[in-house]
């Protein structure tokens, strides 16, 4: 959470001092981090000529003794809650050397146009659709975001663009200056540029309500990628600096809630899940009867085995990494379901009915 660093008008106090000296640590870790490993360009991908809505690819890499999952995070172009998820069990301040981290980069991407931007709250990122070059290829650059906290969630729907403003002064709304009066730590009404300013340098201003919410920077990256903010969208200071000069006013901005996508891709299907939002910003469990109506409009009258207990598992996870659910009944690459994976004589389906009773998860494939 952003702290003040400031006094009353003409005096410093010990504690104002004591946050000056913080706020200067804070940009001396973030000097030396940039020194030591550049943000990666990783978030631009082409869109796949045939219409498939898949993108990117998982990798991993092994850690050294000095990194830690949110240098990593921020490198490879991952949000807080994302890289955790996707390595349960691993300290996020001391990996240790020689860690094999996962880096969940494939993606489906989200439903409904490719156009402008697209915020997916329960996946907590962003993605871009720019218009098509001259040689008629299309891109899609997607970036970790930080979405609003419980009780003081995002809104969803269809929004634009309205304003841009470089280097902003932030005006604290009445309700953030008395939440921060209530805690003892006073906010000043208005904060100006600088390593203090929570909105960083780069400020874009949506048409929601009355134009309060906005996607902007922060001074404090080590968040990124959680529900934290009280309402806005929150960037990486280096992504919101490459999405800044790339919006016009009037860009279109969706704003939407879908927790789980299926896709439909060489004879697989695939499962991506994520944490579902209900109205108030909160997390709950995913509704596998909804899952269930996405299989239908995947796969229309394809007859598909699907491992239900997998699928359940992998809905139950919600750790963002796709992962294949089913397999094309007729497909002769498909595995034996006495190998614990996707293929089995009683599951091969042409209309789905509600999954049956679920016995023990099927262990994950490696």
């Amino acid at each position: 959470m952003w702290r003040s660093n400031f006094a009353g008008q003409g005096q410093t106090s010990s504690r104002a001092r004591g946050w000056k000296w913080r706020s200067l640590f804070s940009v001396l870790l973030s000097l030396i981090f940039a020194m030591r490993i550049a943000p990666s360009n990783a978030t631009v991908f082409e869109l796949p000529s045939d219409g498939s809505a898949v993108i990117g690819a998982d990798t991993s890499i092994t850690t050294h003794y000095e990194d830690t999952l949110l240098d990593i995070a921020r490198h490879y172009s991952l949000g807080y809650d994302e890289i955790i998820r996707a390595n349960p069990g691993v300290d996020m301040w001391l990996p240790g050397e020689g860690t094999r981290i996962l880096l969940p980069g494939r993606r489906i991407l989200p439903p409904g146009p490719r156009d402008g931007v697209v915020v997916s709250l329960p996946e907590h990122r962003l993605y871009y659709f720019p218009a098509a070059t001259q040689n008629g290829k299309r891109v899609v650059v997607t970036y970790p975001v930080s979405i609003g906290k419980l009780g003081r969630n995002t809104p969803l729907g269809q929004t634009r663009v309205i304003a841009k403003v470089v280097h902003p002064s932030w005006y604290p709304p009445a309700s953030i200056r008395r939440e921060h009066a209530e805690a003892g730590d006073p906010l000043p009404a208005v904060v100006g540029p600088g390593p203090d300013n929570p909105l960083g340098d780069y400020k874009i201003r949506l048409g929601f309500g009355d134009g309060t919410y906005e996607i902007h920077g922060t001074n404090n990256p080590t968040a990124v990628g959680l529900a934290i903010t009280h309402g806005c969208i929150r960037m990486y200071p280096e992504d919101v600096a490459s999405l800044f000069p790339q919006l016009p006013i009037g860009t279109s901005v969706r704003l939407i809630n879908v927790p789980v996508k299926v896709a439909w891709v060489g004879g697989e299907l695939l499962l991506e899940a994520h944490p579902p939002v209900n109205s108030q910003g909160e997390s709950f469990e995913p509704d596998v009867d909804h899952f269930s109506d996405l299989l239908r409009a995947a796969v229309g009258d394809i007859t598909i085995a699907i491992n239900w207990d997998y699928a359940r598992e992998v809905l139950q996870k919600s750790d963002g990494v796709i992962a294949t659910v089913g397999l094309e009944a007729d497909d002769p690459s498909a595995p034996n379901s006495d190998q614990g994976t996707t293929r089995s004589p009683t599951t091969a389906l042409r209309v789905f009915p509600s999954p049956p009773a679920l016995a023990a998860p099927v262990p994950r494939p490696q």
